[in-house]
């Protein structure tokens, strides 16, 4: 069955760097050796400079055997987050200006399409003079 192993940042492996928290990473795993400084063999010293990056490089350097490597594996607490999302920018919201008035709309209209009534009107006119004449 497949395990499901925690993902952090360099970012946030970075903060652990103490004598009393320190994480290391190694070929991509992160691993919380808090316990082993004392244990390490190249000193406490060693570790807490490997700590904020990217340690395989050291790590291999220093040519560890088969049962340091075997050993790591008490150790790791998740892996190196290769591809961190990126942050989503915030929604702006934009509010639609409330509606001035129905009133004020039409007059608008009015004014800029004057012809439509004044044709209204005078046909209106032209109408009521026709139909009063034939009474």
């Amino acid at each position: 069955m497949p395990t499901l192993t925690k993902l952090y940042s360099m970012e946030e492996a970075a903060l652990h760097n103490t004598p009393d928290d320190c994480w290391v990473v190694v070929d991509g795993k992160i691993y919380d050796v808090t316990k082993y400084l004392e244990d390490h063999p190249g000193g406490a010293d060693v570790l807490l400079e490997a700590t904020g990056k990217d340690a395989t490089e050291e790590f291999d350097d220093a040519g560890h055997s088969k049962s340091a490597k075997e050993l790591m594996q008490d150790y790791f607490i998740g892996e190196l987050d290769s591809d961190p999302t990126p942050e989503i920018p915030e929604m702006e919201v934009f509010r639609k200006e409330q509606d001035t008035g129905f009133a004020r709309k039409l007059m608008d209209d009015v004014v800029q399409y004057w012809s439509i009534p004044a044709a209204v009107i005078g046909i209106s006119a032209v109408v009521a003079i026709l139909y009063a004449r034939r009474k």
